[in-house]
């Protein structure tokens, strides 16, 4: 009965249509580790279950999350004094669980990029001084601010950056010079994209849905000095135990039951990515890709992007009817709205930018192929030149 089910299962798979997906998170998967994971959806290698219905304290789901530690810890070269913890909660769960267990002098610096960072920068305010060292406010967020001497005291505890931008399209190409300080990155939107040296940071931490897995996982890379032990603790007064990092590392991520099936996807994808070739090989992808995408805006008649070009991210690509070409600002509004509409309708989804800008945007993560891109800059081409 059970390989019946199955069977019946997997060529519902196969019949399934497939877009190009540019949504910004939850985000496209690869199809490959999809189709994995719809082949051991009833049965996980002969156990008789799903992994959603398996114990996390079972044998087998004990090998699952080594096994995705493991492989993390290769592709990113991640050093033994660092811990690996799969948490839940996403990127916004760290806003806070940061300051508390980092803000022992009440104080810390903040880089405000973007939205996230500016929520992180908010929430950071409950739990101590947090300071604004620099803003690309001014100018909608759409460059990175020079971070080479930043205000930095000697009594800030950390440093926080997000280090892609996923609604503005902008990126960290160079870290900021902490001058000897904790940096904490928030790599949501950018995290395996590129090979990183995790000593650079002190925390570093990202949602899965944007370029890992599904949601309700957030993976954190913390450095093991950073985790207080009871003697020296300077967790904030009224941490819950749950957000102590100390609680999560001292159980392996398994203090209670962690978001088990997006491990599992998540180590899915750390084996894709190593089969692959690692980060350096997706990062040569990823240039490739947003190159073709970023050559094609700044020769469009049409479409322009709206980020300082030295500050492009790889991942997350926003652009508009450009206004030196369409001025009248209903007009152009009617264009976006007709090319997400046809863009639709062509197997292009989710290109509507974000609601607090409009416009569009194209999140072209690590799952995301080339021809993707190339379909959506065919439509592009198209579409300028019908309503030109």
């Amino acid at each position: 009965m059970l390989s019946v089910l199955k069977n019946n299962f997997l060529k519902g798979v196969k019949k399934m249509k497939r877009v190009y997906n540019f949504s910004a998170g939850p985000a496209v998967l690869p199809e490959e580790v999809l189709r994995e994971a719809a082949d051991e959806m009833l049965d996980y290698k002969g156990s008789g279950m799903s992994v959603m219905e398996m114990s996390h304290r079972s044998k087998v789901y004990d090998e699952i999350i080594k096994d995705a530690e493991k492989d993390l810890r290769t592709l990113m070269n991640i050093p033994s004094n660092y811990k690996v913890l799969f948490l839940q909660g996403g990127a916004h769960m760290q806003f806070a669980q940061v300051p508390m267990n980092l803000m022992k002098n009440r104080k810390a610096g903040y880089i405000v990029t973007g939205q996230w960072a500016t929520r992180a920068y908010k929430e950071a305010q409950k739990f101590g001084e947090a300071v604004e060292l620099a803003s690309s406010k001014d100018k909608t967020f759409s460059y990175i601010p020079d971070c080479s001497d930043l205000p930095i005291t000697d009594d800030m505890d950390y440093i926080y950056i997000c280090e892609n931008n996923t609604i503005y399209g902008t990126v960290f190409h160079e870290l900021p010079n902490t001058k000897g300080h904790i940096l904490v990155s928030d790599q949501s939107s950018c995290f395996l994209s590129k090979p990183v040296d995790v000593t650079k940071y002190g925390i570093i931490y990202a949602g899965a849905q944007k370029n890992v897995g599904p949601a309700g996982t957030v993976i954190v890379i913390i450095r093991e000095d950073l985790i207080p032990d009871e003697e020296t603790t300077h967790v904030l007064p009224g941490t819950p135990t749950m957000l102590m990092y100390k609680t999560q590392a001292d159980n392996d991520s398994l203090y209670n039951t962690p978001p088990t099936y997006g491990i599992y996807m998540c180590g899915k994808v750390f084996k894709w990515l190593l089969k692959n070739g690692g980060l350096e090989a997706i990062y040569k992808k990823n240039v490739e890709k947003a190159n073709l995408l970023y050559d094609y805006l700044d020769n469009s008649k049409l479409f322009t992007g709206t980020v300082v070009k030295k500050d492009r991210s790889l991942m997350n690509v926003p652009f508009i009817v450009d206004p030196k070409v369409i001025t009248d600002d209903e007009k152009r509004a009617e264009l976006e709205a007709k090319f997400i509409k046809e863009s639709k309708a062509a197997g292009l989804e989710n290109l509507k930018g974000h609601r607090s800008v409009g416009g569009m945007r194209a999140s072209i993560y690590n799952a995301m192929p080339k021809e993707g891109v190339i379909a959506l800059i065919n439509f592009m081409k198209k579409f300028e030149e019908e309503n030109l």
